[in-house]
This record gives structure tokens, C-alpha cells and sequence, in this order.
């Protein structure tokens, strides 16, 4: 595998056609598994837009165009999740999905757990409540 250092993770995955289809397969295992029921239901019933700004953010976050950041400014994901109640289960939940998508779609195991551990990171980070029932999160579906 080539070093992650010199070329960006946008590249080593293929570009935007294997990134599309990271993103696809992601929202796919959300909406099949029963295992993301509770990550899910916090998104809206059409994933369509979630996929596109996913794609938009990982395509710079991976090193290659800054869609997301062109169209919508920097991306502060914990600020723009903040409406969402964001608890252990739904991180965990989204990390399966992620898991399951990267397997799936990413060939190299070196590329594959290093994106998997950062994966993991990011999904920590956006954890805003413990998940307990008298949190004042709510969960409503966010576009």
C-alpha cells in the first residue's frame, strides 16, 4: 500500500466513484439493518440528502475536493448534529454501518483500519448525551 502520508486516503480509496460508493453501501446497511434501527430513525425517511453531504464532506476530509466545505462553509459536524440526541447507541450503530461499508467497498486492510480507526475518532467526538431518557435531546430526523 502506498504511505498514507503522501497520498490522501481520496485517492488511495479511487476517487470520487469508489467514495460514492462507500457513502451508497453506508446508507444501505442503515436503512437494511435492524442492528442501526436507533441511528436510523434520526435520519429522514429519503437518505438522499444525508448520502450527497456525507459524500460532499468525506470527499475533503479524504484529501479531495472540498465539496462540502465550498457549498456550506466549514463543516463543524458537532454544531450542525447538535439538534440530534447522539448517544453511545447511535454512535455505535453508525460505526457498524461505517465498519460494515468499509469492509465491504475498501480492499486495503492497512487503508481500511486506519480509516476505520479514524472513523471511530470523528463518531466519539459527535457523542452529545449518554443516551439516558430524561437527556434534553429529542430525536428528530435531520436532512
Amino acid at each position: 500500500m502506498a504511505n498514507l502520508a503522501y497520498q490522501p486516503a481520496y485517492e488511495l480509496i479511487g476517487g470520487a466513484p469508489a467514495l460514492r460508493q462507500l457513502v451508497n453501501r453506508f446508507y444501505e446497511l442503515m436503512d437494511e439493518l435492524p442492528e442501526a434501527y436507533t441511528v436510523r430513525k434520526i435520519h429522514p425517511e429519503s437518505l438522499v440528502g444525508s448520502a450527497q453531504s456525507l459524500f460532499e464532506f468525506l470527499s475533503g476530509w479524504f484529501g479531495g475536493p472540498p465539496l462540502y466545505s465550498n457549498k456550506k462553509g466549514h463543516p463543524r459536524l458537532r454544531m450542525r448534529h447538535a439538534p440530534y440526541a447522539v448517544g453511545p447507541i447511535e454512535r455505535d450503530e453508525w460505526m457498524l454501518c461505517m465498519r460494515m461499508a468499509l469492509t465491504e467497498q475498501v480492499g486495503d486492510a492497512e487503508l481500511r483500519d486506519a480509516l476505520i480507526e479514524t472513523f471511530q475518532k470523528m463518531a466519539d467526538h459527535m457523542v452529545n448525551t449518554d443516551g439516558s431518557p430524561n437527556c434534553s435531546h429529542h430525536s428528530h430526523a435531520h436532512a
